[in-house]
């Protein structure tokens, strides 16, 4: 008995079985049309998996996308992970976190290679600043549409306005701000759930339990441990602890260990790190890579890639540019999500023990609403280095200012925002039509418009 509740579960009355062969052909498919963000990503699962083969049931489905919602890191990729386990056990897991991660991160690595050798052509950089504008316009989104969903009650709204405030005028580290809010919310789900709108749930089924689950638990935290943790010693031994891959792969790991709240919480990370800390990329920059994500299939944090390939790329060491940046995307990516599937394949025996902790829940309420602020600071941040050519950071005592140089303000960064604004929220073109649009009439304004005029005067 103690061995049979380590496995998956991997078959549910009256749903279809799924073969490796086929589960292995539909998440290959999932992962080349998973476009468009967490919320369409985890649609296209449920349409897929839940809606025509029935290969899991709804239940199942939403109390797998709650599971996922504890644990950090990206959630769909997350539950991607969680179903092939519950269908196909490790090899299931792996299949299906994998098909929906590398799709995305070889589009993503080309993109980047890309970057770097089209960055000095004049269209190039044209379109970069209408693709700066347009993700303006999606962090904008992502804050009403998160902060709609978790600030239900007064006690959220509250965390909210203490993270942003925290990030903003203080300058507190990122982990400090979401770990703390989240400890928060489990004191204040014990005695006070009602401030967190948290809702009675049903009682807890009986979980799994005893020392096999334990030692199951334990020996896979060991086995995914030393797979996260290898590669970062042998680039140590290899190259030394001070070189630029090993330093990428130390931050992505700290990152991969804290990232709650999507690609854009870990955005607001990145940039007080990356760009502040370590100076790997500029705040343009980040952008940039913001938008080149949305442009792929895969998680949103394939964001990261990009910046461990500059960051690499820059400084390349003994190797080659291209080879050091395309090294520090592979560091980058496996750092990101390892982490992932060590959660899933330690935590997913435990899904339903874990669905009903009531203070977990609380920490993942009070979380959720920590990182509205998070989002709130991440877009300003972005709006003045978008939409002004300077911008300073000015300390009054305990308080630090992102303070813009009034005169440095680029007219047709503003007049693109506007555009993606008003494409984005008034229209339904959508992500990528609203990227595309941007980019495009920056490139009219910018270059064709200025190639006309001066053939038409010569």
């Amino acid at each position: 008995m103690g061995e049979r509740v380590t496995e998956p579960i991997l078959h549910e009355p009256g749903l279809h079985e799924p073969s490796l062969h086929e589960l292995t052909r539909v998440f290959g498919r999932i992962g080349f049309l998973s476009f468009g963000g967490p919320a369409v990503q985890i649609a296209l699962m449920h349409k897929e998996l839940v809606d025509d083969r029935g290969w899991i049931s709804e239940e199942r489905f939403l109390q797998a996308l709650n599971f996922c919602h504890l644990l950090p890191g990206p959630e769909a990729q997350q539950l991607a992970t969680y179903i092939g386990w519950h269908l196909h056990g490790t090899k299931g897991g792996l299949i299906g976190g994998g098909l929906f991660v590398l799709p995305g991160a070889l589009v993503m690595l080309c993109l980047s290679i890309l970057y770097v050798h089209a960055a000095h052509l004049g269209w190039f950089t044209a379109l970069f600043v209408g693709i700066k504008a347009a993700v303006l316009a999606l962090v904008a989104q992502a804050l009403l549409r998160i902060g709609k969903r978790a600030l239900d009650s007064s006690f959220k709204c509250l965390l909210a306005v203490l993270s942003f405030v925290g990030l903003f005028f203080l300058d507190l580290p990122f982990p400090l701000v979401v770990l703390g809010a989240g400890a928060l919310g489990m004191a204040v789900a014990a005695f006070a759930p009602r401030w967190l709108a948290l809702k009675a749930g049903p009682a807890a089924r009986p979980a799994p339990s005893g020392r096999s689950l334990l030692g199951q638990a334990f020996r896979t935290a060991l086995v995914w441990g030393a797979i996260w943790g290898l590669p970062l010693a042998g680039i140590a031994a290899w190259l030394g602890p001070d070189h630029m891959l090993f330093g990428i792969g130390a931050f992505f790991s700290k990152l991969g260990a804290v990232t709650f709240g999507g690609a854009y919480a870990i955005l607001a990370y990145m940039a007080q790190e990356a760009v502040r800390t370590h100076h790997w990329l500029s705040a343009g920059e980040m952008a940039d890579g913001l938008g080149l994500a949305e442009t792929t299939p895969g998680p949103l944090v394939m964001v990261t890639q990009f910046v461990g390939f500059l960051a690499a790329y820059r400084a390349p060491g003994p190797f080659s540019p291209m080879v050091a940046g395309i090294l520090g995307a592979a560091v980058t990516t496996w750092t990101t999500f390892a982490p992932s599937f060590l959660g899933i394949f330690v935590c997913a025996p435990w899904i339903e023990r874990l669905e009903h902790a009531r203070r977990l829940q609380g920490g993942l309420a009070a979380l959720t609403a920590a990182v509205v602020g998070v989002i709130a600071n991440l877009a300003i941040w972005f709006a003045v280095h978008v939409i002004f050519a300077r911008v300073e950071a000015v300390k009054h005592g305990f308080v630090t200012l992102q303070t813009p140089d009034w005169r440095s303000i680029d007219p047709l960064a503003l007049a693109l925002c506007i555009l993606a604004f008003l494409l984005l929220f008034r229209t339904r073109i959508g992500v990528l039509g609203t990227l595309c649009a941007c980019g495009a009439a920056a490139v009219t304004v910018r270059v064709l418009l200025p190639q006309a005029a001066a053939f038409f005067a010569g």
